[in-house]
């Protein structure tokens, strides 16, 4: 029956690492049918990712193949053939060892990964020339997203031609742009997979993101922090387009905002035409 288990043990390593090579082709890896992160920091976080699952897959078959050997010399020795068992008190080299090895890798992923995490997280390695184009807040349980009228810088308090939207983030591509995070209840979190970006939006707080979406296309907004029964429900989109296009969006949208039912003109005015 030992060997059976070294069999068994042995065959889980090499299924689970033919499941893992081939799963990239199925779609069963990263988001939106295994593309390529939509955003210049997400690509980085990705690496981090490839590396952790290189080092843990090497740590995982190395483990397995120790495993399927213990047993099935193991059960050599229950079934009463020549190799006699050996008991032992220990290894102190042994132990040295694996604690050292293991510390020694740990201690190289935070040090790898410190670049990074700066450059999203800390707001003095975010990209000079940047604009912020909207402050986002979260709220049970939904997006609310104000964007200054064309023309204009986004001022910490709402003004009388700011553009509102609701679960409808508009951004556009090829350059950085930043967003203010807020919370109008309880914790949320501002999560946008495909572009590997998650922030936690915190009540009484303004957090700035800042990301660089690499390709035009619809993408979902989700609440990842439990924030109550509507959580579910929490769902938004994000909108890149070209930077004429992101331009053109926000006239319209203020000319239908500002639009009176009769004179669309005050509404042209605002919208700086």
């Amino acid at each position: 029956m030992g060997k059976f288990w070294s069999v068994f043990f042995t065959l889980s390593a090499v299924i689970a690492v033919a499941v893992c090579w081939y799963a990239p082709d199925y779609g069963w890896w990263f988001p939106n049918d295994n593309a390529e992160a939509r955003s210049t920091i997400g690509k980085q976080i990705d690496d981090l990712f490839h590396l952790i699952l290189v080092i843990v897959s090497v740590t995982f078959i190395g483990v397995n193949i120790a495993l399927g050997y213990v047993l099935w010399t193991g059960a050599e020795v229950a079934a009463g053939g020549q190799r006699k068992a050996l008991f032992s008190h220990g290894s102190h080299a042994l132990e040295v060892i694996w604690t050292i090895v293991p510390a020694g890798i740990l201690l190289f992923i935070a040090l790898y990964q410190m670049d990074v995490w700066a450059q999203f997280r800390f707001k003095s390695q975010a990209p000079k020339k940047m604009d912020i184009i909207a402050e986002v807040t979260a709220r049970q349980f939904e997006w609310r997203i104000r964007y200054p009228a064309r023309g204009k810088k986004l001022m910490p308090t709402p003004q009388p031609d700011d553009i509102y939207t609701v679960n409808d983030l508009r951004v556009p591509t090829g350059f950085p742009v930043g967003i203010s995070l807020r919370s109008g209840d309880v914790q949320h979190s501002f999560f946008v997979p495909e572009m590997r970006i998650k922030q936690d939006a915190v009540p009484k707080m303004v957090i700035p993101i800042w990301f660089e979406v690499t390709k035009t296309g619809e993408y979902d907004l989700t609440c990842a922090e439990l924030c109550g029964w509507g959580h579910y429900k929490m769902k938004a989109r994000v909108v890149a387009t070209s930077e004429a296009e992101f331009e053109q969006w926000r006239v319209e949208a203020a000319k239908d905002q500002f639009f009176d039912g009769v004179s669309p003109q005050p509404a042209e005015e605002v919208a700086g035409q």
